[in-house]
């Protein structure tokens, strides 16, 4: 309870059943995780030993530590050597930028925290025996419609051990995942699941423990010749059945040409079909690729020919649709457009359906908006939107048609129960859209802050250099123009303070900003986290985001686990992390839309104040264009009929239900099905 959980009933029942000893061990294992998910695995400390209360102003804090460098022997000398020459380096002062007391003694000096009725917490639930919960893991995680984070793919990984050679999921949809199963069944003596020459690029990819996403290249070891003649007989079985899939080569032509030179497929004169692939990689032979076929078609203007040419492939359609309608002379070709997407809609997987709606509801409000690209490193950049409009009639006739495909996919709910606050998630269309950590949403996604003060976190621990990390807000007006910050150049301003800078983390440091809601000026407040200097995001050995809500006057230590609503990963390329931001709504309340960027910055010192403009411009775009949210497919489910109940968050129906929310209720009916934050991916149809 202290961490912010609590056991159902159920669960502690089964605990009392136990022995002492039984119980201790799994106490100590249970308090470990959830201290770790919500953070509080690490001391976080705060510079200011009373913080939030007596922080300095800004000139107050930097006169103290010129002072007390001056009375220092050491410091004087360069200290009034710089005055001489009219600058003095703040940052260097012996006072600065490392903690004046230990974690005991804040721990000392700060009031415990007075327990609130909005304190969080989250129950823990009675699990199953192991085989059911590992086979029922592998097959959600083997078999999701939508790409898997890193973090998931690792775990999947490790399950498919243990169970790709049992039960399988109906399908394996997504290219990686199933390249990590594949790699499983390999080493296990079963054949891989393949059916196009990337699925074993993939799997050659995950033999080598390299990337099998393709984004990243990968260094090919010398592989044993069994695994060498299986990966050689799988390319030609696919090329034998269909000679049109050497044409995929192009777009990996250099990681099948290293391959090549691993697998030998010379020496295998049985299989000539694999000993192709190859040479289309080397240029020895030609095969053009279909996205070739399709751009020289519309080069020459002949939209009907390209969209007949699309129609053997229902996915490149789909991502087409925009350029189609676009390119299309008259509305003979946009009806033809129109009426290919809805002839091989059902051949089309769900996440790119779905994907494709909500690109075309933001086209209808993006003329004149800013676009924003994310890559698959989650780094953002904005660019103005240069695309003609759509026809409002034929964006309209698609949208009907792919809500009426997503409607005849989705299964029966039977009596569905929702929780309002998950209504406003985003879909998770990628695993990719979101970071590692607790209480984490998709990007787009918006909640409701119902706290009266909000405390942002950062803690990091380098690894092998100094590192200094800076925790900023910036404070936007309506039309996104600057009100202030709130930074280590500006501990206390704007309704809010800052806990003040710490330069290097051999042991971990922590950053706070404490925020007074009803203060605040402005309308958005944006978190961020700087480097100023050292090792990047994903080369500490770690370090987390996240924020806190407390009422009132609530005290307390800095870090309050059970106050803690979010607690996210950072582990981004870029040298600025943008996790959320934070909105006031009509009527003075808040919420917070999940951003989950990064921006590339500088090599070194990164600060709020010389950011402002990316940032804005990033916000602004992010903000005004809407994913498709749960709200959307609850619709789907429910139709203009309704029959949906919204949960009241105490009471439980008896019967079974379909349950969707945020966390799981207790006092569900066994035979319920469960939608929650961990598996909210189940949402998407296949």
């Amino acid at each position: 309870m202290g961490v912010g959980f609590k056991l159902s009933g159920e669960l502690l029942g089964r605990l009392s059943g136990l022995s002492e000893a039984a119980v201790v061990r799994a106490a100590r294992r249970t308090l470990d995780v959830v201290r770790g998910m919500v953070g509080d695995h690490v001391r976080h400390n705060a510079y200011f030993i009373d913080f939030p209360a007596n922080v300095p102003d800004t000139e107050e804090f930097w006169t103290e530590c010129l002072v007390k460098a001056l009375g220092d022997e050491e410091a004087r000398a360069g200290v009034l050597a710089g005055l001489g020459r009219g600058t003095v380096d703040l940052l260097s002062l012996p006072a600065y930028g490392r903690y004046p007391h230990t974690y005991e003694e804040m721990l000392a000096a700060q009031d415990e925290l007075i327990a609130s009725a909005g304190d969080r917490v989250t129950v823990l639930h009675l699990g199953r025996d192991m085989d059911s919960e590992l086979s029922d893991l592998y097959g959600a995680l083997a078999g999701s419609t939508t790409p898997l984070d890193g973090d998931h793919l690792a775990d999947l990984k490790v399950l498919a051990g243990h169970c790709a050679l049992g039960p399988q999921p109906e399908s394996i949809p997504v290219r990686e995942n199933r390249a990590v199963v594949n790699e499983a069944r390999l080493m296990a003596g079963a054949d891989p699941l393949v059916d196009t020459v990337t699925d074993v690029l993939r799997l050659a990819c995950a033999l080598a423990g390299g990337d099998v996403t393709l984004r990243e290249p990968t260094r090919f070891r010398t592989l044993p010749r069994p695994v060498r003649r299986a990966l050689l007989a799988a390319l030609d079985e696919v090329v034998a059945a269909n000679p049109a899939k050497l044409a995929d080569v192009h777009a990996h032509r250099e990681p099948f040409k290293r391959l090549g030179e691993r697998l030998h497929p010379h020496e295998y004169p049985r299989l000539p079909h694999a000993a192709e692939v190859f040479a289309v990689a080397r240029g020895e032979k030609e095969a053009l690729s279909f996205d070739a076929r399709v751009d020289r078609l519309l080069r020459a203007g002949d939209v009907i020919g390209a969209v007949t040419l699309l129609r053997s492939a229902p996915g490149k359609l789909f991502r087409a649709l925009d350029l189609l309608l676009r390119t299309a002379s008259g509305q003979e070709e946009r009806d033809a457009v129109v009426a290919a997407a809805v002839e091989v809609a059902p051949e089309v997987s769900g996440r790119v359906v779905l994907s494709v709606r909500e690109h075309l509801h933001n086209r209808e409000r993006e003329s004149g908006r800013p676009r924003v690209f994310v890559n698959h490193r989650a780094r953002a950049w904005v660019t103005p939107d240069a695309r003609p409009p759509l026809p409002a009639a034929d964006r309209d006739r698609l949208a009907v048609a792919l809500d009426a495909e997503i409607r005849r996919r989705l299964p029966s709910t039977g009596r569905l129960l929702v929780d309002p606050d998950v209504l406003d998630v985003a879909l998770p269309l990628s695993g990719r859209a979101t970071a590692s950590g607790f209480g984490v949403l998709p990007r787009g996604s918006v909640s409701v802050i119902d706290g009266e003060r909000l405390r942002f976190f950062v803690y990091w621990k380098q690894t092998e250099r100094p590192t200094d990390f800076d925790l900023s807000a910036l404070l936007l007006r309506d039309d996104y123009s600057t009100a202030g910050w709130l930074s280590y150049t500006s501990l206390s301003t704007v309704g809010g303070r800052h806990s003040g800078d710490v330069t290097e983390a051999p042991d971990g440091a922590s950053e706070f900003i404490d925020l007074s809601l009803e203060q605040v000026r402005g309308t958005f407040v944006v978190p961020q986290v700087n480097i100023f200097a050292g090792e990047g995001f994903e080369q500490v050995e770690e370090s987390f985001f996240g924020f806190m809500l407390r009422d009132g006057e609530q005290r307390g230590r800095p870090y309050e686990p059970r106050t803690v609503r979010m607690k996210s990963e950072l582990r981004g390329t870029g040298r600025v992390a943008l996790p959320l931001v934070f909105r006031r709504e009509g009527g003075g309340r808040w919420s917070a839309k999940w951003l989950h960027l990064y921006l590339r910055g500088r090599a070194e010192a990164n600060r709020v104040e010389e950011n402002r403009a990316p940032v804005s411009a990033l916000v602004r775009a992010v903000l005004e264009r809407e994913p498709l949210t749960v709200r959307h497919l609850v619709g789907l489910m429910t139709g203009p009929a309704g029959g949906v109940d919204l949960w009241d968050g105490v009471s439980v129906p008896d019967g079974p239900v379909t349950y969707i929310g945020l966390e799981r209720p207790e006092g569900l009916h066994p035979d319920s099905r469960i939608v929650t934050l961990g598996n909210l991916r189940d949402l998407i149809p296949s």
